[in-house]
């Protein structure tokens, strides 16, 4: 089907903004406004019991921020059910501020705390940082659930774009520390070595998130070419691993996967999911039609980026058993 109507209002829209496209601009520019722009199509923030800012201590010494929401008061005999989450932006763009509606909306609907973790971003911080960020935050989580009146055995990693790489990263890496999360709630993932299907191809420019400014993310983000071959780097099809062993991908967390239909990764979020079924995992896939990269952080305007968001925290509760 063509796009939507509003979405294709969105993209007119933005066309109209003359807003010069990532690849010409500089990482911090790039930052700068999508810090200002993240939040126009978002829905409102949800209004919480408890939103803290934390410091979490990953691998190098240093701590990173994290975000904690809770959606009702902490009651240390029945803890809550936790989703970490990362945020996308290319691991070079996007933080806890820009994905704060989003997460908001996981803790109401979801019935679950969320933890936004704010990994470090390229190109000051280049890969594997973002993923030992990401698997220490959710590392920390499991050992500290408990000072914080969660439940360390009802544990889902969840992500958009390079957050839903990252948490499918983290999940392979945590079932082989034996702290396997529940669920792995990915959309959009990008988790191909190099972008060659035919999405990429026949969406390379029109839609917003171009071939471009993919590979300037990449760009940034990657040490060299040769990281591209690393599993971390490519859950799909990665080949390579620092301690020469590319982990096996059976008996992971079941996964829902979400891809937009307008979307240059719409393939390989969709190789991904094929992938997973053939090593025997549990595998909800749902392609919004009509609709680009980034659109379920349009909420207030995308029908469909609400039906994502409905979809997403159901799929959580049933992780949970946190109802219906």
């Amino acid at each position: 089907m063509p796009l939507t109507a509003k979405m294709a209002l969105v993209l007119e829209m933005v066309a109209r903004g003359g807003r010069p496209p990532y690849h010409e601009q500089t990482p911090q520019d790039a930052r700068a406004w999508y810090e200002k722009s993240a939040s126009v199509l978002e829905i409102d923030a949800a209004p919480l019991h408890g939103v803290d800012d934390l410091r979490v201590p990953v691998r190098d010494g240093t701590t990173i921020r994290a975000r904690l929401y809770r959606p009702v008061e902490p009651q240390w005999s029945e803890p809550l059910p936790v989703l970490v989450y990362y945020h996308g932006g290319g691991f070079t763009t996007g933080s806890v501020d820009t994905h704060d509606a989003l997460c908001r909306m996981f803790a109401r609907d979801a019935r679950c705390a969320v933890l936004s973790v704010d990994y470090r971003l390229a190109p000051e911080h280049r890969f594997p940082t973002a993923v030992h960020d990401a698997f220490d935050a959710y590392a920390w989580l499991h050992a500290q659930a408990a000072g914080y009146a969660l439940d360390a055995t009802r544990i889902a990693v969840g992500g958009d774009s390079a957050g839903g790489t990252l948490a499918a990263v983290v999940a392979v890496l945590a079932r082989d520390a034996g702290i396997a999360p529940v669920l792995q709630l990915l959309f959009y993932p990008a988790v191909a070595a190099r972008q060659q299907s035919e999405s990429h191809e026949r969406l390379a420019e029109g839609y917003l998130l171009t071939a471009r400014t993919i590979q300037w993310f990449f760009r940034h983000y990657a040490r060299s070419d040769a990281d591209r071959d690393d599993w971390r780097f490519a859950p799909l099809d990665g080949t390579q691993s620092p301690d020469g062993r590319v982990p096996g991908f059976r008996d992971l967390a079941p996964a829902w996967i979400g891809v937009a239909e307008f979307d240059p990764f719409v393939d390989e979020g969709e190789a991904y999911a094929r992938k997973l079924r053939a090593a025997g995992n549990a595998v909800t896939l749902v392609r919004y039609a009509g609709v680009i990269h980034e659109f379920i952080k349009m909420g207030s305007f995308v029908d469909e980026a609400r039906e994502a968001h409905r979809d997403a925290a159901q799929a959580l509760r049933a992780a949970f058993g946190t109802g219906d």
